[in-house]
């Protein structure tokens, strides 16, 4: 009986580590695409929010409004709102208008917490048609937002009015200063 000895030489076993190399190449790369195709899906689907204020002087048309867009690519589910005044919580925009100006003015008003909105989609959340309360809320910008939305890959930003978003790891709030509508 004759012992064989193995030999980094022995053609078989050089074929066998070329094998190996180009297994470990492959799955490396494998694992690299896998890795460059779920951060392009994210950003595929990333979600920007910006918030405007505004004020219109036009004769016979005076307004004022806050508005919501998302500039991202892919939808942004809003969680929750946070509105202040003079470090004081707002629930409804009828209190921030009682606050504010001193009386309920005629305004039209829609939901901003817990809405979706689509990329490229712009809300009204408030929409001051008084045209005295519409003056006095455009001379005086001391109204806090605050909103805290997420990508459908739960994802998820806190802005304000400097329309910075700021990652966080979920959407909390004390639910004594959610705002409510």
């Amino acid at each position: 009986m004759m012992n064989k000895r193995y030999s980094f030489k022995n053609p078989e076993m050089i074929i066998a580590g070329s094998a190996l190399m180009v297994s470990l190449i492959t799955a490396f790369v494998s694992i690299y695409s896998a890795f460059i195709d779920r951060a392009y899906a994210r950003a595929s689907v990333w979600p920007r929010l910006e918030i405007q204020r505004s004020y219109v002087d036009e004769t016979d048309k005076e307004f004022f409004s806050y508005s919501i867009s998302n500039k991202g690519t892919g939808p942004a589910a809003v969680k929750y709102a946070k509105l202040t005044y003079d470090n004081q919580p707002i629930s409804r925009w009828s209190d921030y208008l009682i606050l504010h100006t001193g009386r309920t003015a005629s305004h039209i008003q829609s939901n901003v917490s817990a809405i979706v909105l689509s990329a490229g989609e712009k809300s009204t959340p408030l929409h001051v048609l008084d045209a005295d309360a519409a003056k006095v809320l455009a001379g005086n910008d001391t109204l806090q937002i605050e909103l805290c939305y997420c990508s459908i890959y739960n994802e998820c930003w806190l802005v304000d009015r400097a329309n910075e978003p700021k990652p966080v790891a979920q959407c909390q709030i004390d639910e004594k200063q959610r705002f409510l509508q």
